[in-house]
């Protein structure tokens, strides 16, 4: 048998939802059907329903892939996600494809009982130019958005929806983004709003207006490991289950969510499972994206260089814990004041990364290293002015990555081969490198060109020794 609403009742009590289904209707709308998603929003969403009795539902829209949601269809929309123990998740109530079903988005964005948007489209999604921030009119998919197509991007599409909105009832909403982006409530207001200036609506002052005094873009910081899904994961969950579960995650069981208290209409209550809303969630955001995240690429592309697979492989080796460590110690003093323990924080990561039971595999981590990179690492170069040994390492093994890209994708794949294309020595190439992800600045460092360029060798031949 399928996971479905017909055959939740065959499931144990301990495997069903914790709210009926049925009960929920669509007042969130999240763009991106992924693993994250599901393991990390959609769980806190049910929880927020379940606590207050109010019907918190999402209408999940996958912006391109129609296979998640002719699955999720298939299953009522319902999934299963396994941490300590596995168990069925019952708060999306619609799949949706953004392009096929536009006309069912559209009545959603527009209606009032819609208060809040969710984004989990990753860094890539938002289409910023990597030297200033905002958005990159000129890339051809935001360019044909702004032409006057029906638009296929997730940017132009709810810059569109929030200006129907505004025409149809003005009525306030928060547009929330789940990615890992330093600012991220302020740079997916800035695109959105730069989307509205460069179109060629008649109204488009009005609605810049609307944005700016009725819409909130609230700050986030979201927190879980999700590795990808495998047939593994599937297996795994039907075994636990009883039934068959194609849309089934497994996550760590550690989760975060920290959310800027700055929303401008009605919301669930995600406190009750245990968010936390602050006045100033850049500490908060600062450390993840940097300490978590930062870490993160430095172990993919060191351990694709030495040969391993999964973020528990790099941390079985006998540098992995070291590098971890040596990582955080050269990045911390970038991080903002604050109250927060940034010692237990790096020994929890530790542990996180320790995992075997996490098989969180390197090639996910290291894809759109350009975009991750530029997050990351950049901000961090700049405020230490320069690199401390491990973080030069890191960038080396990332330089390596770009030639041998070990079966990661990047959108600027090509135009980071090419920075190789006739250099006349390592330092050229990484030079041609940090500029070409928006760090024109630092690749006029030599100090710093030189410390990345002569930790090269040792990196492309499997040698690693933070």
């Amino acid at each position: 048998m399928t996971l479905s609403l017909s055959t939740l009742d065959s499931l144990k009590p301990e495997h069903r939802p914790e709210t009926d289904p049925r009960d929920l209707a669509p007042r969130v709308v999240h763009f991106g059907l992924g693993a994250f998603h599901r393991a990390h929003q959609a769980v806190y969403t049910e929880a927020a329903a379940a606590a207050s009795g109010q019907p918190w539902g999402i209408a999940a829209v996958n912006p391109r892939s129609p296979e998640p949601v002719e699955r999720l269809r298939t299953q009522d929309c319902l999934f299963s996600v396994t941490d300590r123990r596995t168990r069925v998740v019952g708060s999306v109530v619609e799949a949706l494809g953004m392009v096929p079903d536009a006309g069912r988005v559209d009545e959603l964005l527009t209606s009032p009982e819609v208060t809040v948007v969710t984004l989990t489209v990753t860094e890539k999604g938002y289409f910023r130019d990597p030297a200033t921030g905002r958005l990159d009119t000129a890339n051809p998919e935001i360019a044909a958005d702004l032409a006057g197509r029906p638009p296929r991007t997730v940017i132009g599409r709810l810059a569109t929806l929030l200006a129907a909105r505004f025409r149809a009832s003005g009525a306030p909403i928060s547009v929330v983004s789940c990615d890992n982006a330093a600012g991220n409530g302020r740079a997916l207001a800035d695109v959105i709003t730069s989307f509205v200036s460069a179109s060629g609506w008649p109204d488009r002052e009005a609605v810049q207006d609307w944005l700016r005094t009725v819409v909130a873009f609230p700050a986030t910081v979201v927190d879980r490991i999700v590795p990808a899904v495998t047939g593994a994961t599937t297996d795994a969950a039907a075994a636990a289950l009883g039934v068959r579960d194609e849309m089934a995650v497994a996550a760590e069981p550690y989760r975060q969510w920290v959310l800027e208290d700055s929303f401008a209409a009605p919301r669930p209550p995600w406190e009750a499972d245990g968010a936390l809303f602050v006045a100033d969630v850049a500490p908060h955001q600062l450390m993840k994206l940097r300490l978590l995240n930062g870490s993160h690429s430095a172990l993919a592309y060191l351990g694709l260089a030495a040969g391993c697979r999964t973020v528990a492989d790099v941390l079985a080796t006998g540098w992995g814990e070291r590098m971890v460590r040596g990582f955080t110690a050269e990045v911390a003093p970038t991080l903002p004041a604050s109250d927060l323990d940034v010692p237990a924080y790096v020994d929890a990561l530790v542990e996180r990364f320790a995992d075997p039971a996490i098989g969180h595999r390197l090639r996910q981590i290291g894809s759109d290293g350009s975009l991750k990179i530029a997050e990351r690492w950049l901000p961090v170069l700049r405020e230490r002015g320069g690199a401390g040994p491990v973080l030069a390492l890191a960038l080396a093994a990332w330089v390596h990555a770009t030639r041998q890209p070990f079966g990661i994708t990047d959108p600027l794949a090509e135009s980071l081969a090419a920075c190789w294309d006739g250099a006349p020595d390592t330092a050229t190439v990484v030079a041609r490198l940090l500029t070409a992800i928006g760090g024109a600045d630092l690749a006029g460092d030599p100090a710093l060109v030189a410390a990345i360029a002569r930790r090269l060798p040792a990196v492309e031949a499997g040698r690693i020794d933070p």
